[in-house]
Order: C-alpha cells, then structure tokens, then sequence
C-alpha cells in the first residue's frame, strides 16, 4: 500500500509516485493535483497564443497588401503626369518666312478732265488713255501686281500730283501712257535728265536723274516684250515735269495706229478694242520681265 503524506492544504501526496490526489482529514476525494489540473488551461493559453499569433501574421499581410495596393494606386495616378513631363515635345517648327513684298507698279493715264489732250476726229487722248490705263490694271492685278493708277474717271490731275502718288505709292515701276496719231506702233521715252547719284534729298523736278539708269533698263524689258509681239517700237528720251520729279524706274509709253511694218501706213485705228487688249498684253509681259530682273539680287 502506497504511502501518503498530509499537505498544508488538507489533501495528500503520493509519495512514492509523486502525485498529489485531492482529498482533506476524511479520506479522498479522488480530484486531480493542481499541476495535473491546470494543464489544459495551459494549453489553451499556448493555443491562444499561437492562434494571436497567426492572426497577427494575417493581419500583418493584409496591411502590407494594402499599403502596396495604395502605392500602386499613387503611382498609376501620378503615372500620366510623369509620363507627360518625360514626353519629349516635338520640335518647334520652322519659322513660316515672310512673303516678299507685292510688286507695285503705278498706271499713270495721261491727261483728263480740262485737258483732254490730242484731238483725233471723234477721239480724245484722254479717253484712249484711260481705257488702257483700266484694261492693263486688270491684267496686271491677275498676275499678282499690286498696281495704283493716278486716275480711275475723267478727272483732271496735275502733273506734280501725279508724280506724288507714285513716289508716294513706292513704285517699282511706273508707266504714264499717252496716245498719238503721228507716226505708227509704239513710242516709249525716258526722262531727258542726266544721270546722278542719289541726293539725300531728291529736288523737285530733277529727282528722275538718280532713277534714269533704272528707267533705260525698265525700257529694254518693256521694248523686248513689245518686238516679240510684233509690234513697232520707236525709243527716245524727253522732258516730261510728271517723270522728271518721280523717284522710281518711269517710262512715257505713247501707242500710235498700228501697221504691219515700220514705216507703213497705219491700219488699225487707236480705238480698236483688239489692238488696245494686245497691248496690254505685251506691257503685262514686259513688266513680268522687268519684276524677276528686279527681284534677282
């Protein structure tokens, strides 16, 4: 039989096998010893612990997933703005060169108003000029010429005006158009003024002298473009106050009837809508001819 000893507690050890067996002064009560008692609380404890544990791992997880998923949101939205500012711009393209200034010539239809000019039966110089004046006006604007004319009507301007609206204007070219009945085909003169230099200040009435060298070669194209069209041409040189006080390349152009050859009776009349529209036409190229010369450097 085992032996047992009293404990303060009132229960009993088992001596020889080391456990303790609930039970009082009495006899037993056959309940476990505390250490075998608590052992499940134990358990539950280190059970607790390793589940607490595991959820915090959990826990941790889900906090670093949502913490990632955040920075990935973050930068998806700041992506666009990034990859806006690191897009290369394209390169800035070339500035568009300023067109060249249009070409002005001024059509300078000689007499009007009071001074009707030459008398040729029914015909008055003035109106001869001035229907040319019109028709080279269109021709001339179809082409790109910016053109002035010193009239548009039956008026009468001064020869100092004209010369004003045409310095005025910067022409590169300026024509003053007359009509004869002497001789036949065309008559084209340049100022009668001696070449100079330019002065800093060009004088009235001899301003032509430091143009006269452009006005010869304002000439040669117009008279190149005339013989190719077969007309007659006669050049010369006069003194003319409209011409003389102009400071741009100027030429009297004056269209006699036409004939088929130099020296021959005239047989078209200086009213002839198709001899006026043919010359035009060879003024329109001459002046074409005269703006490439112009324009070349």
């Amino acid at each position: 039989m085992q032996q047992f000893k009293r404990m303060e507690c009132g229960r009993f050890r088992a001596v020889s096998q080391g456990l303790c067996i609930g039970g009082n002064a009495h006899g037993i009560s056959g309940s476990l010893a505390p250490e075998v008692r608590f052992l499940p609380v134990r358990l539950a404890i280190r059970a607790f612990c390793a589940v607490s544990a595991q959820a915090i791992r959990v826990s941790l997880s889900i906090l670093a997933i949502v913490v990632l998923s955040a920075s990935i949101a973050g930068a998806q939205q700041a992506a666009p703005e990034s990859l806006q500012t690191q897009t290369p711009q394209p390169a800035p393209k070339p500035a568009t060169p300023p067109s060249a200034p249009r070409f002005m010539v001024v059509l300078d239809a000689a007499h009007g108003g009071d001074d009707a000019g030459g008398r040729f039966g029914s015909l008055a110089e003035k109106d001869l000029t001035l229907a040319l004046s019109v028709r080279l006006r269109s021709l001339l604007a179809a082409r790109g010429f910016a053109v002035v004319t010193t009239r548009e009507s039956d008026a009468t301007v001064a020869p100092e005006r004209r010369a004003e609206i045409a310095n005025h204007a910067a022409a590169q070219a300026c024509l003053s158009l007359h009509a004869t009945q002497t001789g036949s085909g065309v008559h084209m003169f340049v100022s009668s003024l001696a070449p100079q230099d330019p002065a800093h200040i060009a004088a009235w009435k001899t301003a032509q002298s430091a143009w006269v060298t452009r006005s010869l070669a304002l000439e040669g194209a117009l008279n190149s473009a005339l013989l190719q069209a077969g007309m007659n041409v006669t050049l010369g040189r006069t003194a003319l106050p409209s011409l003389d006080s102009m400071v741009c390349p100027a030429v009297a152009f004056e269209f006699a009837p036409a004939s088929t050859e130099k020296g021959q009776k005239p047989t078209t009349a200086l009213d002839d809508p198709a001899y006026q529209a043919k010359l035009a036409e060879a003024l329109a190229a001459g002046l074409l001819a005269w703006q490439a010369e112009a324009r070349q450097p």
